[in-house]
């Protein structure tokens, strides 16, 4: 019995395993917000009208938030036995300028990969402001903003917050190096396979998306903090999804962009339905950003290393003893 306990216990620790940790916060993240949709979407539909579904969803997004962070704040505290900063919230100045070069770099590359792609005639513009008819574009592309910051900030949560932080405390027999780039790479994987039943995708896609969950956890393991790539994650999605018309992990959001456009060219490089994730135009500019964070953490503290990441390890005197 004793034995069996160990399993899903750390007497040491006096909490769960991290394991055991990381599935009950999968478990609140996806049945919170879930179960809050079901009991208020039909009546905050009701209450915005036929006429105002931009709003009914801007409103569930926003509730879909609340219900992620109420489900982080007590993953942490009672589960994790930590403060909900240690998943990587110390706001500071450092943090909002880490938050502001993110966004600035997921803007840039997605940029370049359209740059690219256009001089190469590889997509073509076929128009601007493009939304629904009868929509006016300032409302309609406010939808897929919240969608991108709700998303940009719940899955950070849960990728890199939680899965990441945890796994990693969990590997702490091996020294800290390879016990953060094993939590890395499993946290990717599963980050890879949350997108297994996307529109558009393949294997291939789903391996292009382990790599873009490394991508992003890139500024996680060496700065500790969520800032870097929430930044990176909002950006990459709303300027590739609704500035610049591609699909976002094969999906299109809301039908909504500034620059309406048609691709063409080879699937191997632009990524073709699934979008530019599923391209070499994507890896690559992946890859620049990966360098380009490194060399952003060097310059901002002059030193390479996951001893950030180390501080938060837990379980920490803020959580419930």
């Amino acid at each position: 019995m004793r034995q069996a306990s160990a399993l899903v216990w750390n007497q040491e620790e006096g909490r769960l395993r991290a394991g055991v940790r990381v599935c009950l916060f999968f478990a609140l993240w996806g049945f919170g917000p879930a179960l809050l949709h079901l009991l208020l979407g039909h009546w905050v539909r009701s209450l915005v009208g036929a006429q105002g579904q931009w709003l009914a969803s801007i409103y569930l997004d926003l509730l879909r938030l609340l219900a992620v962070l109420f489900a982080a704040v007590l993953a942490a505290t009672w589960i994790d036995r930590r403060p909900l900063a240690d998943w990587g919230f110390h706001f500071s100045r450092r943090w909002f300028v880490d938050l502001l070069f993110g966004m600035a770099l997921g803007a840039g590359l997605m940029g370049a990969i359209f740059a690219v792609q256009w001089a190469l005639g590889w997509v073509t513009i076929t128009g601007f402001w493009s939304a629904p008819a009868a929509t006016p574009f300032l409302i309609a592309i406010l939808a897929p903003l919240v969608l991108a910051i709700v998303v940009s900030v719940a899955e950070e949560l849960l990728s890199r917050g939680n899965q990441l932080l945890n796994l990693a405390e969990g590997f702490r027999f091996l020294r800290l190096r390879s016990a953060v780039l094993l939590a890395w790479l499993i946290s990717s994987i599963i980050f890879g396979a949350l997108h297994v039943s996307n529109p558009n995708s393949s294997w291939l896609s789903t391996g292009y998306l382990v790599f873009y969950g490394a991508f992003l956890g890139a500024g996680y393991v060496l700065t500790g903090e969520l800032a870097l790539p929430i930044g990176l994650h909002f950006t990459w999605n709303f300027v590739q999804g609704s500035i610049l018309g591609f699909p976002v992990s094969g999906r299109p959001l809301y039908m909504v962009s500034v620059i309406d456009t048609q691709q063409a060219g080879p699937d191997l490089w632009t990524g073709g339905a699934f979008g530019p994730e599923a391209g070499l135009l994507g890896l690559i500019a992946g890859l620049i950003g990966i360098a380009l964070i490194i060399l952003w953490v060097r310059l901002q503290t002059g030193v390479i290393s996951f001893h950030h990441l180390a501080a938060n390890m837990g379980p920490k005197k803020g959580g419930i003893d």
